[in-house]
């Protein structure tokens, strides 16, 4: 291992891990990630939690305790996510305490299902805050134009907040506006601001993934020699207007009211293309007040060889601007594009919950105590 997670520490980016399972939990491993390789906090998602459920023996007991009590199936799913998550949220607590609230947090997500109902998403974070009921949880709501307002509300609940599935540059403005609106409405009725945080997750590989596959589509050397670029001028751009959002006067008047800046976090960072370097988009993405969250594979390989230099945002707008414009002599719609990966991540997500309900289900079954 070289330093380059701890210079990454040291440039203002916090690790998190992509990953939870009661194993890792119960086996000393997550601690181990906390006090060697700078890990401040962890994601979950339901195919994260579904491949954590189907595998190994870590649930049984509980889920022998939730099949004789012969709860539904979505319960059962939210006892034992939520029990992980609080677990976590657990070990996770003297770095919450340390960097005064800011990481040592996890991460749980609404049921994917709800991603398109206001009120029911608002529903569901306060379920979910209640269950966990730890202060270092992130309520994970997507930013689909149902869940824009949603986030407003909950944030104005004084629920922190992981705004999940970002691409598009105009949907991550409307999410720090949401923000706002819900720091605003805090304020309103009184809350500390100083104790609401949040995030918002903007997705990354997916779009080298979507753009580069049409790039080989029309099969040039000019757009081969395009490929591998867009996700990371996509990203870059979007620290731009973090930029530009939190130094505005109305951010200004919240600051003044000790509210948290919503920082960026550099979702699905995991590389898809194995023609790209595996460290991409973490060594490309660094810069003061961000999250990355990366599964446990790019965790090591940025232990093992990542090229962390400092700053690398900074100056690279008009570059990135370019690279964006640039899409459109190939024929390639951003707009397009972005808004088929946020359609396709909703789908995603779906489609895990329903292996995460078919996984649970199944495994209610097997420990099922016998009649009598």
């Amino acid at each position: 291992m070289t330093d380059a997670l701890k210079r990454l520490s040291d440039a203002g980016v916090a690790i998190w891990l992509d990953d939870l399972s009661r194993k890792r939990i119960t086996s000393g491993n997550l601690s181990e990630l906390i006090d060697d390789q700078h890990v401040v906090g962890v994601t979950t998602n339901p195919s994260i939690f579904q491949k954590a459920i189907s595998q190994g023996d870590g649930y049984d007991t509980q889920v022998t305790d939730l099949a004789s009590r012969r709860v539904t199936v979505e319960e059962a799913i939210r006892m034992i996510t939520t029990a992980d998550v609080r677990d976590a949220a657990d070990v996770l607590r003297p770095v919450f305490d340390k960097s005064g609230g800011t990481d040592g947090r996890v991460s749980i997500e609404v049921d994917p299902r709800l991603a398109h109902n206001t009120r029911a998403t608002v529903a569901e974070a306060k379920q979910l805050a209640w269950l966990v009921d730890r202060p270092n949880t992130f309520i994970k709501i997507p930013a689909t134009e149902a869940g824009l307002p949603a986030i407003t509300e909950v944030i104005g609940r004084g629920i922190s907040v992981n705004v999940t599935l970002i691409f598009s540059l105009e949907r991550y403005r409307l999410v720090m506006d949401a923000y706002l609106a819900g720091l605003e409405k805090a304020k309103a009725a009184g809350l500390d601001l100083s104790k609401i945080h949040s995030v918002a997750s903007f997705f990354v590989s997916r779009v080298d993934t979507e753009i580069d596959k049409r790039l080989d589509a029309i099969g040039t050397d000019e757009a081969k020699a395009a490929k591998g670029k867009a996700a990371v001028a996509n990203a870059r751009l979007a620290y731009q207007a973090y930029e530009e959002v939190f130094s505005s006067e109305r951010w200004a008047a919240l600051d003044k009211a000790h509210a948290n800046k919503q920082r960026p976090l550099w979702a699905s960072t995991g590389v898809k293309d194995p023609a790209l370097p595996d460290t991409l988009y973490v060594d490309a993405l660094v810069a003061p007040n961000t999250v990355n969250t990366m599964p446990e594979a790019t965790l090591e390989a940025v232990g093992d060889h990542g090229e962390i230099t400092g700053n690398t945002i900074a100056g690279t707008y008009e570059d990135a601007q370019a690279v964006i414009d640039g899409l459109a002599k190939f024929g390639i719609s951003y707009d397009d594009v972005v808004d088929l990966l946020e359609r396709e991540g909703v789908d995603k997500f779906e489609v895990s919950w329903t292996d995460l309900l078919k996984s649970t289900e199944a495994e209610l079954k097997r420990l099922a105590p016998s009649e009598g």
